[in-house]
């Protein structure tokens, strides 16, 4: 979320790509497979590990990697929709004959002929949190299920929204995954579609508090009826917030959101946001890495397509008919630093 979506900076600009090993400082990856054997070098391609999505997700994987005794060769990116610098780095990959690759792709097409390349070279590939278009591009993808976690909220907002809803969409790029995902699913489970009067206006933020506070500060100039927000992730409502407080509105508006960050949850218990969709991150790679451990195990390939690693819909003000759980259960069970 997941979505300030980051990639690399470039080879030149300094790409971190580095491997590891358990109790051994041999790179050499060409030889071996299968669980346990410490010949085993898989590669772990991540966005900004700055936010703590991306960076709960690369230590869950390398640590489950690690686990079974492998190498790991990792490469952090750094700019946002810099597919550029992730290509470099499963060309590295490649040439040092990892045994699979763990790809969080910055863009949803410019992957598509290096991880072919890889794929050709029986290498595989599985993405995480993000998916490929087509999403057949990769051998599996584990991933939150977007639509779903953007369904919930759009259920939560309605069943609890006032009669009369002004609603305010906050988001992050449409062509993004995650990004898309999460809005057509509000939009599904509110029960409208793009260009119902109901929606007073919309944004695009860069999935941070200072853009999301910005874009609801310019909505809320020529729509101060707004009383439903939806934001694309936590950092955004965050913003969002803020923007209602100044206006003295915070009380008059319903704010959800998807992530299951601890500080978004806690935002849940404060008050901020009254539902969020929570996402796992940790799990997305522990699965990623479980279907690579079978594959290298006997040759079988996990199931192509979306792999749904959960949503769990956290609320304090439950509604009829749609299960959640609670912030104190939601802070018991998120991700990033509490």
């Amino acid at each position: 979320m997941r979505i300030n979506r980051v990639a690399a900076a470039g080879l030149a600009a300094g790409i971190f790509l580095t491997a590891t090993a358990c109790g051994s400082d041999d790179s050499d990856s060409s030889s071996g497979g299968g669980s346990g054997n410490s010949d085993v070098t898989i590669g772990i391609v991540e966005l900004n590990l700055s936010n703590p999505f991306f960076g709960t997700l690369q230590k869950a994987t390398e640590a489950a990697a690690t686990a079974k005794g492998w190498k790991t060769m990792k490469a952090e990116a750094k700019v946002p929709g810099d597919s550029a610098t992730q290509v470099t780095a499963i060309e590295n990959m490649i040439a040092n004959k990892v045994k699979a690759i763990v790809l969080d792709p910055a863009n949803p097409t410019a992957l598509n002929p290096v991880v072919k390349k890889a794929r050709d070279q029986g290498i595989l590939v599985i993405t995480v949190n993000a998916t490929l278009t087509p999403i057949e591009g990769a051998d599996a993808t584990f991933a939150t299920d977007n639509t779903e976690a953007g369904k919930l909220i759009g259920q939560w907002a309605k069943a609890s929204a006032p009669a009369n809803p002004r609603i305010a969409m906050l988001d992050f790029d449409l062509s993004d995954g995650p990004a898309g995902g999460r809005h057509n699913g509000f939009l599904e489970g509110y029960g409208i579609k793009d260009g119902d009067p109901s929606i007073a206006g919309t944004a695009l933020t860069k999935g941070t508090i200072e853009t999301g506070q910005s874009a609801m500060e310019n909505l809320l100039s020529a729509h101060p009826d707004i009383n439903v927000v939806y934001t694309i992730n936590e950092p955004v409502a965050r913003g969002a917030n803020t923007a209602l407080k100044n206006k003295g509105l915070a009380d008059k508006a319903t704010v959800v959101s998807v992530d299951g960050a601890c500080s978004g949850v806690q935002d849940v218990k404060d008050g901020i946001i009254g539902a969020t969709a929570m996402q796992f991150p940790s799990k997305m790679g522990q699965l990623a890495v479980e279907a690579i451990d079978k594959y290298l195990a006997d040759g079988t390939k996990p199931t192509a397509g979306l792999n749904d690693s959960g949503t769990t819909l956290i609320t304090d003000k439950p509604v009829d008919g749609l299960e959640s759980q609670t912030s104190e259960w939601g802070l018991q069970n998120c991700w990033g630093e509490k």
